[in-house]
């Protein structure tokens, strides 16, 4: 493990066994990748738990922070508070594709899908990757969008890899990462993780804990990009305190050095794995909840999480050649380069 990668556990809580969102028991993370012939994208999947998500959802909540985005399922999400499909992130012409694929998958598990039952609610985030991928070709279909849920699993790559495959954060090459922390609440200790993808800030903005670090030869531009949060605990939460939690992602990107620019389409989604019940089992619901005296842990340690799976996203992220011959510079060389310095 590398200074920066002991780096990015450190803070004022614990790290779990892998530093990422799967930390959550039950959460699992796939991805897709397309390359060549001028692209450079994919799909990422994230799943909430191993089973049918339609008949068994989990409690959400989400926060559109600066909503200039074409995502697909929030309006249901903020409206119900949970979520009924896999999570996919990928492109911002990929949404509909994946949508697509997502109800396909849940008629095939529940044959009655808008025949009698309701129908389902797919949940499909996205950023521009057009600086390096040519979007215009449409590229991602809805075997890639399967492809990367059966690839999910309790380990994953992070940076420049399915949905981050052609992504920027403050003019680095970077996409995807995650985080965890662990949080003690009386005598149970809880996991919260989080999942960026990552394509936001201005480039020679970035503070790395406080330390500016310069992207080599960059051009002025605005904060025109976007980023995707994803939060997952296994804490009970209700759907209320989940969006409170996301709406406190915010944070971290003010720490990076963002100011949540015009065109930046900033989103936060957060879910809790407890208190799973199967719909129409019963007719009340016995769950449990957070105190709400000890929701400010969790807030901090999750702005600290994104804080960290953003860094992650850039830490790991490699160069790949854009459509138009053009690469984007690494943030771990010119980080290796300051410190050296």
């Amino acid at each position: 493990m590398t200074a920066f990668e002991v780096l990015l556990q450190s803070g004022g809580f614990h790290s779990g066994a892998s530093n990422t969102i799967c930390d959550v028991m039950g959460v699992r993370v796939g991805h897709q990748n397309l390359r060549g012939n001028g692209r450079c994208t994919g799909v990422t999947a994230v799943l909430p738990h191993g089973g049918d998500l339609y008949r068994t959802p989990v409690r959400a909540g989400c926060a559109v922070l600066n909503g200039f985005g074409k995502s697909a399922g929030l309006v249901q999400v903020e409206e119900l508070g949970e979520i009924e499909t896999p999570v996919l992130l990928t492109n911002t012409f990929g949404v509909g594709t994946c949508s697509n694929a997502l109800i396909r998958r849940a008629i095939a598990q529940n044959s009655a899908i808008g025949r009698g039952q309701a129908t389902v609610n797919p949940l499909v985030l996205e950023c521009n990757d057009g600086k390096v991928n040519d979007i215009q070709q449409l590229a991602v279909s809805e075997t890639d969008a399967e492809a990367a849920i059966a690839a999910a699993d309790n380990m994953f790559e992070q940076g420049t890899i399915g949905a981050g495959s052609g992504m920027k954060t403050f003019g680095f090459a970077g996409g995807i990462g995650s985080a965890s922390r662990l949080i003690q609440v009386g005598a149970t200790e809880y996991t919260l993780g989080s999942l960026v993808l990552s394509n936001f800030g201005e480039a020679g903005e970035l503070r790395v804990y406080g330390d500016r670090v310069p992207t080599p030869d960059a051009l002025p531009e605005p904060d025109t990009g976007s980023i995707i949060i994803l939060l997952a605990t296994d804490a009970p939460m209700e759907s209320r305190q989940l969006t409170r939690l996301a709406r406190r992602s915010a944070a971290a990107l003010g720490r990076l050095g963002s100011y949540l620019g015009h065109q930046s389409g900033d989103i936060a989604l957060a879910f809790s794995t407890a208190n799973q019940i199967e719909r129409g089992s019963l007719e009340i619901h016995p769950v449990q909840s957070i105190c709400e005296s000890r929701m400010n842990t969790f807030f901090k340690a999750g702005v600290e999480s994104v804080e960290a799976a953003i860094l992650g996203a850039l830490w790991y992220g490699t160069s790949h050649e854009a459509y138009d011959g053009t690469r984007l510079p690494t943030f771990r060389d010119a980080y290796q380069m300051q410190t050296q310095n």
